[in-house]
């Protein structure tokens, strides 16, 4: 389904309220939303964890591409945002919180590794360090062989793969404005 005009009004108020915080200028395309669901395997028993799903395209893709909405946490910063996700995917477990601190946020929950990560962070607004931590705490919370996928508008991955992983690009997606790049990190050992 397109964006909402409503959305995309949603999404202008929050670039401009934060603009470091939502980092694009428009929400993600159907195309590049279809990019990074294409990353996760549905036939992958667990849940899926995404990171900050703005108003929710990625979401919805990952939703058309088989994953049942009870299998995603969606973390988002954006009050106004998680708010918006979860009016959208009742079905969804929504959490309002810091990705980048994903111990705090989660909790210690039940300890089960996640099926995939997918991100619309705007990684290149933070600092290279904030990045690393972040993408290699997201990859000890994975299963072994699942995806961390991240898009961003580089021309190089967001960080280099870090120790023990891979990092591919996936998809560039010129249907996008700008066009992106899906980047998929993977554990290697």
């Amino acid at each position: 389904m397109p964006t909402t005009t409503a959305e995309h009004l949603h999404f202008l108020k929050g670039l401009l309220a934060r603009p470091k915080n939502v980092g694009a200028i428009a929400p993600s395309s159907p195309a590049l939303s279809q990019a990074i669901a294409r990353q996760v395997d549905p036939s992958v028993a667990g849940p899926v964890l995404e990171l900050g799903p703005g108003t929710g395209v990625v979401t919805e893709a990952l939703i058309e591409r088989g994953i049942a909405p009870e299998r995603i946490t969606a973390i988002e910063y954006d009050p106004d945002f998680a708010k918006m996700v979860a009016e959208r995917f009742p079905r969804v477990n929504v959490v309002q919180g810091d990705a980048f601190d994903l111990k705090k946020t989660l909790g210690n929950g039940t300890g089960e590794s996640f099926a995939a990560i997918v991100s619309g962070l705007p990684l290149l607004n933070h600092p290279v360090e904030r990045r690393r931590a972040l993408i290699e705490g997201a990859l000890a919370k994975l299963k072994p062989g699942a995806p961390y996928v991240q898009f961003s508008y580089g021309f190089e991955p967001p960080i280099p793969a870090p120790a023990g992983s891979s990092v591919k690009r996936a998809a560039l997606v010129l249907m996008n404005l700008p066009p992106a790049r899906v980047w998929v990190y993977r554990k290697t050992v």
